[in-house]
């Protein structure tokens, strides 16, 4: 009896917790993303805390039904910043569209003249906030911006984000940023490919290669040339980023110490440091192998070599075939030597226009012999062949350790004449644009709240302000429960059968436990129930 009773208890429990699920979902996305300036009633904590009590279609009505709204502002940047951009006076003033052509390209496809556009998401869940879009596919788009002034890599941290998102998915295409580079002769109106950048970072996918790119370009103290430098490939999975066609927060953060951290919403997705964990290495290796150095012609790299003092034994028969027939074998009773395995088809008939001077004689097509089909066989009978026990093959000489060998041959190492040792990387070039130049076989990419500043809980205030609003208003839209474990479902039919457990076990749970309780004075007899127990 006391089993059943915790039995039950644990289960009811179970059922409150499931029950209390889109509460606390509420609860959590109020949390992360709404601040003092978001209008939520006060029914997005309790208006499903009932929702354990009411059955399945009361539960959609009031996920969707009577979710509350969640109203925009848009965010203000606070603290020091470089620059904050959240397109909701709803055009580009201040930004510039590249009229520049791309080198090396088709002339059909050359120019620069993807189109952009300041709107709203096309399924917005925030009136009233705009941000950049990309509206072309197929084509090359490039915008910029300066910066209030230019950012200098001293003994402040660089901070990155800014938002993303693949209203249509995204098949081949690129949504990462550039910081461009301060040069006393850049031109916003011919950015291009090959404009001069210091780091670029962003989101890029192409079939099913998910990439979330940082790269830095880093310049050779000893020539001046620049090569860039790529960060490690993230361990995280990033499909979903890609394809859930939500707003999506990207974080960059580069400290002096040479460290850096890549987010996404907030939460880190990559880690490492400037001096460890690009490709190609920051710092080459101090010595090289000497490209003039050559093996030596006598230099043996053979571990094992025949033994030159074996010979062959004198029993050893090379020619021993390796089978043989096999003499104990006997011929099957009823075998047929008189009838071939094949014979010509009775029933052919020579075709009319078979001619004999140009086909030859005409011959019916074989068929199997009726006659062999209940036989063990037809034909002139042939002992099967088995492997000779006597055979050795062709004599080889046994492979001993090489008393001369010398090991795998290597170019001796030299001073590495390109070597220096740059224990600042962070300290990069300074940069004064922030630049998007993409290509896209998908449009309507939306991005928004680009923000860069040396601060980072500048930058957290600003995401929540922004990104944070997002996140509460997509969250409050989402369906409820019942809606959710529906679509399940409907994707996996055997879930149906998981939904009609959870509801018949309890009900059985309870008759059990209210029927076959013990006896006591005055119970009714074991196996029956009371409509008052009932």
């Amino acid at each position: 009896m006391d089993q059943k009773v915790g039995l039950f208890i644990l289960l009811a429990a179970g059922l409150l917790c499931l029950s209390l699920t889109p509460v606390s979902r509420a609860e959590d996305l109020v949390e992360d993303g709404l601040g003092d300036d978001v209008d939520v009633e006060d029914e997005l904590d309790l208006g499903l805390a009932g929702a354990e009590e009411e059955d399945l279609e009361d539960l959609e009505g009031d996920a969707q039904d009577e979710a509350p709204p969640v109203t925009y502002k848009a965010p203000e940047p606070m603290g020091e910043h470089f620059i904050a951009e959240s397109f909701d006076r709803g055009t580009l003033d201040g930004w510039v569209i590249s009229n520049a052509k791309k080198e090396d390209t088709d002339e059909d496809i050359a120019k620069y003249d993807g189109k952009w556009a300041v709107e709203e998401m096309k399924d917005s869940k925030l009136p009233g906030d705009k941000g950049l879009v990309l509206k072309s596919r197929a084509k090359h788009h490039a915008i910029s911006a300066q910066l209030l002034r230019p950012f200098t890599f001293d003994t402040k941290p660089l901070i990155v984000q800014y938002e993303v998102n693949f209203q249509l998915g995204i098949d081949c295409g690129g949504a990462y940023v550039k910081l461009l580079s301060q040069t006393p002769d850049i031109d916003l109106d011919q950015f291009v490919d090959k404009t001069p950048y210091t780091i670029m970072f962003g989101p890029d996918k192409c079939g099913e290669d998910y990439k979330l790119h940082f790269i830095f370009r880093h310049k050779n103290p000893k020539t001046g040339e620049y090569e860039e430098k790529h960060a490690k490939k993230p361990d995280a999975d990033l499909r979903t980023y890609y394809t859930d066609k939500k707003t999506h927060l990207y974080t960059l953060v580069v400290n002096p110490d040479n460290t850096f951290e890549v987010l996404v919403d907030q939460t880190v997705v990559n880690s490492g440091s400037l001096l460890t964990d690009m490709t190609p290495p920051v710092n080459p290796t101090a010595e090289i192998e000497d490209p003039d150095d050559q093996k030596p012609e006598d230099w043996d790299e053979r571990p094992k070599i025949q033994d030159p003092a074996a010979s062959k034994p004198e029993d050893w028969d090379e020619d021993a075939p390796a089978q043989i027939p096999d003499e104990d074998a006997v011929k099957p009773d009823g075998w047929l030597d008189d009838e071939p395995e094949y014979i010509g088809d009775p029933d052919a008939v020579k075709p009319e226009d078979w001619d004999e001077d140009m086909d030859g004689e005409w011959e019916a097509p074989q068929v199997p012999n009726p006659a062999c089909e209940t036989a063990p066989g037809c034909g002139a009978w042939k002992r099967p062949m088995i492997d000779n026990p006597n055979y050795k093959g062709k004599w080889k000489s046994p492979m001993i350790d090489n008393p001369n060998y010398q090991g795998v041959w290597k170019p001796r190492k030299i001073p590495n004449p390109a070597f220096f040792e740059d224990l600042q990387p962070f300290k990069m070039t300074p940069f004064s644009a922030l630049g998007l130049e993409l290509w896209s076989m998908t449009s309507d990419i939306f991005f928004d709240n680009f923000f860069i500043t040396d601060d980072r809980n500048t930058a957290e205030r600003w995401a929540n302000d922004g990104w944070g609003l997002k996140k509460a208003a997509e969250g409050a839209a989402e369906p409820g429960l019942a809606t959710q474990m529906l679509n399940a479902a409907e994707e996996r039919p055997w879930l149906w059968v998981v939904y009609v457990l959870t509801v018949a076990l309890p009900i059985v749970l309870i008759i059990v436990f209210c029927c076959t309780g013990k006896l006591t004075d005055g119970s009714l007899p074991r196996g029956k129930c009371s409509d008052e127990t009932i």
